[in-house]
């Protein structure tokens, strides 16, 4: 069994980290390398770094912000948005990163996946999906569909027939990233996430909506998902209270949660 991994996930617009709800309504928290440090500081297991905007903006990521997180932190760290090419993941990785992220550009052009994976290793190349309750339907059987763009744009995919195809293609890791419940802090998703976790075989991450403790150990006993995505949780000031990693490892140790143990 896989040791569970918190995860902070930064939005970053302006090289400002933001929250949104529903993938709307961003408001700044700080500076990126601002929280950055302080997340580790906290000893929270992983980064995550997207460039919300690049996609949409149609521009390459921000590398020297890259660079700039990169000489801060010292645990596995990902990128993510405006990559478009196996030059711009070469350029992201040589900046610091460990792994990359592809999210809008892979639903674009699939291939991209597979020649990530050929050129560094699955193990650098993280598929992002964008996925929205939208009921189940003959062209939709999983009932969530696949977006991009934040949420901008959707596709008429499944998600679950993406996540397996992602895999396929050569994708080490899938970040479910739940439209109807981020920013809610009301708990993941977890019948996607229980579905693309039975249907695929590579360590899958929750995204969107954890606002307890209560939520992280609720992800990782009733589905499979190895990660949790906690950045409100860490530093949102929409919720009455942030937790510390140290709580919320406490909090999951007590219960019988595997997790990486705090360096005292």
């Amino acid at each position: 069994m896989l040791t569970k991994r918190l995860i902070a996930c930064f939005d970053v617009i302006n090289n400002m980290v933001t929250k949104a709800s529903k993938f709307q309504n961003n408001i700044d928290i700080e500076r990126v390398e601002i929280v950055a440090e302080k997340v580790y500081d906290m000893q929270i297991d992983e980064i995550v770094f997207y460039d919300i905007k690049a996609s949409a903006e149609k521009r390459s990521i921000d590398l020297e912000m890259v660079k700039r997180v990169a000489g801060l932190v010292f645990i596995p760290f990902t990128v993510g948005g405006g990559i478009k090419t196996i030059s711009d993941m070469y350029s992201v990785l040589k900046a610091g990163a460990e792994k990359i992220s592809v999210d809008s550009m892979a639903v674009r052009n699939p291939d991209i996946i597979n020649e990530g994976a050929k050129a560094f290793g699955s193990q650098c190349i993280v598929l992002s999906m964008q996925v929205k309750n939208v009921g189940v339907s003959e062209k939709i059987p999983s009932g969530y569909e696949i977006a991009i763009d934040g949420a901008r744009v959707f596709t008429g995919m499944d998600a679950v027939e993406w996540a397996k195809r992602g895999e396929a293609l050569g994708a080490g890791e899938i970040v479910v990233n739940s439209i109807d419940n981020d920013g809610t802090h009301g708990g993941y998703d977890l019948d996607i996430t229980g579905k693309i976790c039975n249907a695929v075989k590579i360590p899958v991450i929750a995204s969107g909506g954890a606002g307890k403790p209560e939520h992280l150990y609720d992800v990782f006993t009733k589905t499979e998902a190895t990660a949790g995505i906690i950045s409100s949780m860490l530093y949102s000031t929409r919720l009455p209270r942030n937790y510390s990693v140290e709580e919320l490892k406490e909090y999951l140790l007590g219960r019988g949660v595997d997790m990486r143990p705090m360096v005292r």
